[in-house]
């Protein structure tokens, strides 16, 4: 049976990707033709799918030691390898755009938020991004403070238009403009 095909009937069964991947890593023994298999069957495009596991191929799947398989699929899912892309709206993509202007006017950026607001952005979960920078600052002394809490008032503007808008974006947003009032 096609691995993708295995990889899709163990998702449909309730496995997460990570207990998946190391399955099919476990009976292969072949790490990356199983990580791919999985990102298939996610319906990841092949492009990225390809994109991703050569970003991590050396550190993880290159020389793959007996027993690691389910520690490897697990870090395979923190790094967002099995992240399912989701299909953003207009409003949505400028949202996004929004925040991205709102990272460059913080003027630096911790590795580890940034990596898990490129996983939300992957993903669609604005509402995680917006909460995450709304609790953020701009850096003191290379950041720009009005820039930052304008562009995330109109990020939290357009959120909340959308149907039924999770309640923390308002009291975010609310936060945003008391902080923008101050700059």
């Amino acid at each position: 049976m096609h691995l993708t095909t295995l990889a899709g009937h163990a998702l449909s069964r309730g496995r997460t990707p990570a207990d998946t991947y190391a399955l099919l890593a476990r009976r292969t023994r072949k790490p990356l033709p199983s990580a791919r298999a999985v990102c298939l069957a996610l319906t990841t495009p092949l492009a990225e799918t390809l994109r991703r596991l050569s970003e991590c191929h050396d550190a993880l799947l290159a020389n793959p030691r007996t027993g690691s398989e389910t520690d490897t699929g697990e870090l395979l899912e923190a790094l967002g390898v099995f992240d399912v892309p989701a299909s953003l709206t207009d409003t949505e993509l400028a949202v996004v755009d929004l925040f991205l202007l709102a990272i460059d006017a913080m003027g630096g950026i911790r590795p580890g938020h940034q990596h898990g607001l490129h996983r939300w952005f992957t993903t669609g979960n604005l509402t995680a991004a917006y909460l995450s920078l709304a609790a953020a600052r701009p850096l003191p002394r290379t950041g720009n403070p009005t820039l930052y809490w304008t562009t995330l008032v109109t990020a939290g503007e357009l959120l909340t238009t959308t149907p039924n808008p999770d309640t923390r974006i308002t009291y975010a947003l609310t936060h945003c403009r008391t902080q923008a009032t101050r700059t």
